[in-house]
């Protein structure tokens, strides 16, 4: 294959994608009580949007705007900070569904669409590779935003809350931010987000169990290594009074290794297993001090937000 077929290719993958997936990309238009913002959002169920938690965040009105001329007002059924995800009804007749994949299955190096239609530059598509997998994005609430995909396609102003697509015309990601020139990140769709998708389609708000602990990703010593079988763990660096953590007896220093019988590899670890069914449920936290295991019985409560 020479230079040319292989352009070729390349162009009519993207052309294919883009043919697929933009027209159930909407510009998104929102107004709050400091002023007005766009961003985008895909259709991913009937009559449901997906789109990015900061898009619609404090909207008091939401517009939509297709390739093929027809608009919509929409509503924000549940919004969720933690993972910059939130899901639209649209009040009207909407193109179809893009179908849903599974970011899981994702390869560095593996071509990916970016698809958005911001306000003024309808129908914006770029391409790329996944440059990098299992990214951290911090988000305003303090937490972190795990499994975030890296790409080198560009996104432009108002993406935030578009698709990405694989090669296939799956929604494998929502563009959420630009990290840097030639630089974008997405949240993936994976087990865990589908769950909270469906978890605000069906209820419009996550509720996630609270601890009262903050920690970093710390390097075990050989020792401590060989006993918990992983190379790291979380270290305590503080904990707030009061909370289950400090009732528990946790403590600065303190290298978390397991909790409820999961390990727990760095802070991200923690926040996964800070589900709903965690709230109010006894389990056991397992520490590393001074160089002796001890176990912690805690029990987590609602994290409150705000």
């Amino acid at each position: 294959m020479d230079d040319s077929e292989a352009l070729d290719a390349y162009s009519a993958t993207v052309v294919r994608v883009a043919e697929t997936v933009l027209p159930s990309v909407a510009a998104v238009s929102v107004r709050t009580d400091g002023g007005a913002g766009a961003g985008s959002a895909s259709v991913f169920r009937e009559g449901l949007l997906l789109t990015s938690a900061h898009v619609v965040a404090g909207a008091r009105e939401v517009g939509l705007a297709f390739t093929d001329g027809s608009s919509s007002q929409a509503q924000v059924v549940g919004s969720d900070v933690l993972s910059d995800l939130a899901v639209l009804r649209a009040q009207g007749r909407i193109p179809d569904p893009v179908p849903l994949g599974d970011a899981a299955h994702l390869r560095v190096g593996q071509l990916v669409v970016a698809l958005g239609n911001p306000l003024g530059l309808a129908g914006s598509v770029t391409a790329g590779i996944v440059s990098a997998l299992g990214r951290s994005l911090p988000t305003a609430s303090g937490r972190v935003i795990d499994e975030v995909i890296q790409t080198d396609a560009a996104l432009n102003p108002g993406n935030s809350g578009g698709a990405l697509a694989d090669s296939a015309g799956r929604l494998v990601g929502v563009n959420t931010a630009v990290a840097g020139i030639g630089l974008g990140l997405a949240v993936p769709i994976n087990a865990t987000t589908l769950s909270i998708i469906d978890t605000l389609a069906a209820f419009g708000r996550m509720r996630r169990a609270w601890l009262g602990v903050a920690g970093a990703k710390v390097a075990l010593t050989p020792e401590a290594a060989a006993k918990v079988g992983s190379p790291t763990g979380m270290q305590v660096i503080s904990t707030v009074p009061g909370s289950p953590a400090a009732i528990a007896g946790a403590r600065a220093g303190d290298i978390v290794l397991s909790i409820d019988g999961i390990a727990v590899y760095d802070p991200t670890g923690l926040q996964r297993v800070m589900v709903e069914g965690a709230i109010g449920r006894r389990m056991e936290m397992v520490v590393l001090r001074s160089g002796a295991l001890i176990d912690l019985v805690l029990e987590p409560e609602e994290l409150r937000l705000g």
